[in-house]
């Protein structure tokens, strides 16, 4: 009697995913808007969008990206795109200034248990950029958010909150006093953390507030001194060396940015509580350690500064950095290598690879429990083709009153 065929070894699974910012465009077999391909860290997961979220073919400079990943399952996305170029007048109490809209800006909330997507509507006051733009959970349960904006003037000591309720259905403009007045924001993100949103300038620090309060305050606090860089230092490289996000319940920050020709290292720095103001090192560790080791030496990687990705969600020792098409998992702490694996992202290619390129998203039991792939590259056939990149490409966009890294 013939043995019977084996059955497929079942794929590993994981509280939470790396999952890549930039999503693919195609029908989901199941008709719903928003799908994920499943694959336990380090490989990256793909999130797919149907044509009615992104109708147009994506480009490098039209493409749709995610903002934030909660781990509810809801994931705010941005579908950048192209239109006719259009004149318009931004008229605002104090201010009146011209544009040109080259760009057509949509935002979802997909829900990934549901395969669904809720196209925000539009505001009043238009949303000015995407980095400004985050995704907070009601701490009351309910399965409400809320969508907020902080929108600065630059030398103005207010600003606007603009935000959408899902328990209201309608944007609603908050009056709030902005604690920063003398320098530009630089922004590349904003987290949720803490029932807060947490804009995140890598150059700088952060600002936090609870977007559900009535009359929220904004609350600055800023990188350890030695760590503060001057206004535009690192301009438009800040998120290759530079990591602001959530691990074992506390804002960590990942700085690996060299200043005055010092040994190039990594350090992890974490915030003790959401109402501290000081940030305390935790570890860290030069590359040179790191590079002598043999678990990094096993993985043939150069000795070249990689570019950072982001901290492991649940370990703080770890943290996980792009090379040569590959990722690869740090024990800061042990100065060891203890994942590696070619990433699978829809885009950008690796030339213009950085941290804002992939969420860190702890995932509903909904999805943990579901079913997982093999971690098949999905962009392989991106990084055999030549490539060479413009100015712009993969860019953040928006118009902002503030200056801006991107």
């Amino acid at each position: 009697m013939a043995s019977p065929s084996a059955s497929p070894a079942p794929q590993p699974s994981s509280s939470w995913v790396i999952l890549g910012s930039i999503a693919r465009v195609s029908g989901p077999e199941d008709g719903g808007d928003a799908s994920v391909a499943l694959t336990a860290p380090p490989r990256v997961s793909i999130l797919t969008v149907s044509p009615r979220v992104f109708p147009d073919p994506p480009t490098p400079r039209y493409f749709p990206f995610v903002l934030a990943a909660d781990p509810s399952g809801l994931l705010l996305l941005q579908a950048n795109l192209r239109c006719t170029p259009t004149r318009e007048v931004i008229d605002r109490p104090n201010t009146k200034s011209t544009s040109w809209k080259f760009d057509n800006r949509r935002y979802f909330v997909l829900d990934a248990t549901t395969s669904s997507a809720f196209q925000l509507p539009e505001p009043q006051e238009p949303i000015l950029h995407q980095a400004y733009l985050g995704l907070v959970v009601s701490p009351g349960g309910g399965g409400h958010y809320v969508v907020a904006e902080l929108q600065p003037i630059i030398g103005m000591d207010t600003a606007t909150l603009l935000c959408f309720s899902s328990e209201v259905g309608e944007w609603v403009e908050k009056r709030v006093h902005y604690p920063l007045e003398s320098r530009p924001w630089a922004p590349i993100c904003v987290l949720s953390h803490h029932g807060r949103l947490w804009w995140v300038d890598l150059s700088w620090g952060v600002i936090t507030c609870d977007p559900f309060a009535d009359d929220p305050v904004l609350g600055f606090i800023p990188f350890p001194k030695e760590r503060v860089l001057r206004c535009r230092e690192g301009w438009g490289v800040t998120d290759k060396y530079r990591y602001v996000g959530v691990s074992g319940g506390k804002l960590r920050f990942v700085d690996t940015y060299t200043r005055g020709g010092g040994a190039p290292k990594v350090a992890v720095w974490t915030l003790a509580d959401p109402d501290s103001m000081d940030w305390t090192l935790e570890h860290e560790a030069r590359f040179t350690e790191i590079w002598a080791d043999e678990s990094y030496q096993a993985t043939g990687l150069p000795k070249k500064i990689p570019v950072l990705a982001l901290i492991h969600p649940k370990n703080p020792d770890v943290v996980y950095f792009f090379l040569e098409e590959r990722i690869f998992g740090v024990d800061v702490r042990a100065r060891r290598v203890v994942e590696c694996q070619v990433y699978g992202l829809v885009a950008p290619p690796s030339c213009c690879i950085a941290s804002r390129f992939v969420r860190a998203w702890e995932l509903p039991r909904a999805l943990s429990s579901g079913s997982w792939s093999d971690g098949i590259n999905l962009a392989e056939e991106t990084y055999t083709r030549p490539y060479q990149p413009s100015p712009g490409d993969y860019h953040l966009v928006g118009d902002t009153r503030q200056t801006f890294i991107g």
